[in-house]
């Protein structure tokens, strides 16, 4: 399997490279020259497979430089928690990905990635340093799926006072071989100081650096993993139609990856808050990155998503192909706190303010353009919910009046000391300290 840049310019390469660089030498993000394909035996019994049987038989479509027992091993670790599906009607279902070690989707990512990358290990002759932007649950996620492995240093950048209370919490007090950032400025920032990183070549003559985004190939293949599981709760012949949640856009493409693979799907919902640049772009063909504004779903707060240049390479940049597969709708702070409590009285049933943005999306789809992606009557929906509402406590009490139950792993996190560096939004403050302190 050889792993090729969406710039072009890049040599292609074998996963273990594609993921231990991260970004690719030219800028670009890393997909697969070739798509392989899952059975169709596998396929017709997929509501037979665990999670983890279904992230080993996806995983080896990828990657053939771990043997078939170490994949197996790999998955089975990684992955030691459920993803239900929870019907709320109207055809309307949840897939619960917040039931990980931090309750974010992020934990499929970091956890598989830390396993593959350990599994690796013998390839390299220096510890990696995982760099990371978060916007909000990568960090803890990536602070957890890391913490204590061996040969690995864990950076990552955060912008100051634009991510949750227990958020910055769970990410700034892991300690051991994690270290947080605080960034005077937006996500924004934090990324582009660390595509910087990985295009400065001085800095990579010195330092072994890989990243735990969803620039990396090596976290958008275990996101596949749960749209399949999905897809086996639901045990129907109708293709769903996918509602994500989304900012960077790693999820919605690791959605397109499951269905180039083979996954029926009869298309997704690119759901958004305000900073809308991709529905934008679906609806007049222009895309104009800005500044992300901030908003009650913080870890969609990204003005300039990574991810769409591996969109726009899958489709051949062909708006009109694009069209075919995704439909794209924004909502604002207000509309999420209504729909928030909407389905908590109607259905009792609680979302965080990103799978809230992913329900009120599938209703705008329902009401105003259902057919669009060639779905049928009684085609499912399927909504990604992305983390714990807990963990948005603050958003989510003052509009249903109520306390959300706070799990124990959460609560735990609030009674440590936050250890965080300041960091001004300039790379060349970055380069210095990683210099200093690697």
């Amino acid at each position: 399997m050889q792993y090729i840049s969406t710039n072009g310019k890049a040599k292609e390469v074998r996963f273990s490279e594609a993921a231990l660089q991260g970004l690719a030498p030219d800028g670009g993000l890393y997909l697969p020259q070739s798509w392989p394909q899952l059975s169709q035996s596998f396929l017709n019994d997929l509501k037979d497979y665990s999670l983890p049987e279904i992230g080993y038989e996806v995983s080896r479509l990828f990657i053939d430089e771990l043997s078939d027992d170490s994949l197996r091993e790999i998955t089975k670790d990684a992955l030691n928690f459920d993803a239900p599906l929870v019907p709320i009607g109207d055809n309307i279902h949840i897939l619960e990905l917040f039931h990980g070690p931090t309750l974010a989707f992020k934990d499929f990512g970091a956890r598989f990635m830390s396993r593959v990358f350990s599994a690796l290990r013998e390839r390299r002759d220096q510890d990696l340093i995982i760099l990371a932007a978060t916007s909000g649950d990568t960090g803890s996620a990536v602070a957890q799926g890391f913490l204590g492995v061996e040969g690995i240093k864990v950076c990552l950048l955060y912008p100051s006072g634009k991510v949750s209370h227990i958020q910055e919490q769970q990410l700034t007090t892991a300690g051991q071989n994690v270290t947080a950032l605080e960034v005077d400025g937006t996500f924004d920032d934090c990324q582009r100081m660390v595509k910087e990183a990985f295009s400065d070549c001085s800095l990579n003559d010195k330092l072994m650096l890989s990243s735990a985004n969803s620039i990396n190939i090596a976290r958008l293949i275990p996101q596949t993993f749960y749209y399949l599981y999905g897809l086996a709760q639901l045990n129907t012949d109708l293709s769903p139609i996918f509602s994500v949640p989304s900012g960077n856009f790693g999820n919605l493409t690791a959605g397109l990856m499951a269905q180039r693979i083979g996954m029926p799907a009869a298309g997704f919902i690119a759901a958004t808050n305000v900073n809308d640049v991709v529905p934008e772009y679906l609806e007049t063909g222009s895309f104009e990155p800005r500044a992300s504004e901030p908003t009650i779903a913080n870890a969609m707060d990204v003005g300039n998503p990574s991810n769409f240049d591996r969109i726009l390479h899958l489709f051949d940049q062909d708006r009109e192909k694009i069209m075919q597969h995704i439909w794209g709708a924004s909502f604002s702070d207000a509309a999420t706190r209504e729909s928030l409590k909407e389905v908590y009285q109607s259905r009792n049933y609680l979302m965080d303010p990103h799978t809230a943005i992913g329900y009120q999306a599938v209703k705008k789809y329902q009401s105003e353009v259902k057919g669009y992606l060639g779905d049928k009557p009684g085609t499912p929906f399927v909504i990604l919910a992305t983390a714990h509402p807990a963990k948005f406590g603050d958003v989510i009490e003052p509009v249903i009046g109520e306390k959300v139950p706070m799990p124990e792993r959460l609560r735990a996190c609030l009674n440590k000391t936050k250890q965080s560096i300041s960091m001004p939004n300039a790379y060349g403050d970055l380069k210095d300290w990683l210099l200093e302190h690697y």
